[in-house]
């Protein structure tokens, strides 16, 4: 029997491999709470091309969860996508290498199902834009601060509409912004990090969270440096989560000093993102901070990155 000529064309395309790069993200950013996030360049790339079955190498980082194929979120999240829209799901080969901690705030569930919605959409042929990509990985996710700044690149302000649509803005930051990241050994589960905090809180603690928000925001777009001391100070979730975070009040001690413009919980932690003046010696700042938490009985990796501008890289090839 011939096939259609438009089906023959249709399936040549689809069936190309497709290359994809995600940069890691943290939300929060202080008084930021479940509203901003910023990416950063620790990535997860990954080539995915069809096949008789499904199978995963896995580099890097984490690599033993990583290459697992049962219960894979990027898979998973790949065959729920296609199911859900009425197409089956074509077996796929997999080879990622990974430098995005898992379970430790630095956006790893949102780059993943990211990843997944991104393969549907190719393999599947499912035509959807940018809003819809992050849209999807938003309600996944529950919030769209990660999945906004991990496809979109730089700091990106979102929220969920009553419709359950995301509505983002990204804003390329101004200036040099150099980062440090604290990674513990140990993970947190976000579910976790969320029990320990209030279901109220006073008048003062919520118009300060507003009010440094608003002041971080204008840091970001001004490239005003000297604004992020304050700005960063959080009432929020900060405090009731730093004793699940031991990193976080000992870094915030050197706030202002060595170098150091402020620290903040990445996401829901336990890891915790540094902001360093772009006028101090990255090393030096680096060295210093490495002393600080040897002196308090503390271990962490510390990952020299930066503002990530870009967001996803795709090439079908």
């Amino acid at each position: 029997m011939n096939r259609p000529t438009g089906m023959g064309r249709k399936s040549a395309r689809v069936q190309k491999p497709l290359h994809l790069i995600l940069p890691a993200t943290s939300a929060n950013l202080g008084p930021a709470f479940d509203a901003a996030a910023l990416a950063f360049e620790i990535y997860l790339k990954l080539h995915a091309r069809p096949a008789a079955e499904y199978s995963i190498q896995a580099l890097g980082r984490d690599a033993d969860i990583c290459g697992k194929v049962e219960s894979h979120l990027i898979l998973n999240t790949y065959r729920e996508v296609l199911n859900a829209a009425g197409k089956g799901a074509r077996p796929l080969a997999l080879k990622m290498v990974n430098d995005i901690p898992i379970g430790k705030g630095c956006g790893s569930s949102a780059a993943a199902r990211l990843a997944g919605i991104a393969l549907a959409v190719h393999f599947g042929d499912l035509h959807w834009n940018d809003n819809r990509i992050v849209g999807e990985a938003s309600r996944r996710e529950h919030h769209p601060d990660n999945a906004s700044a991990c496809w979109m690149g730089g700091l990106t302000v979102a929220r969920m509409s009553g419709e359950g649509e995301a509505q983002i803005a990204r804003i390329k930051p101004k200036g040099k912004w150099p980062l440090l990241v604290a990674v513990p050994p140990e993970s947190l589960a976000t579910e976790e990090a969320r029990r320990v905090l209030p279901s109220q809180y006073s008048r003062a603690d919520v118009v300060t969270n507003i009010q440094n928000s608003m002041l971080l925001l204008a840091a970001f777009v001004q490239g005003r440096h000297a604004l992020l001391a304050s700005a960063l100070e959080d009432r929020i979730h900060q405090p009731y989560r730093a004793a699940l975070c031991p990193l976080l009040p000992a870094l915030q001690k050197l706030s202002g000093t060595a170098g150091i413009l402020g620290s903040v919980l990445s996401g829901a932690g336990p890891s915790v993102l540094i902001f360093l003046d772009p006028k101090a010696r990255a090393s030096k700042v680096k060295s210093q901070v490495e002393t600080h938490l040897r002196a308090s009985g503390l271990t962490a990796e510390l990952i020299s990155t930066g503002i990530d501008p870009t967001g996803r890289v795709l090439k079908k090839n």
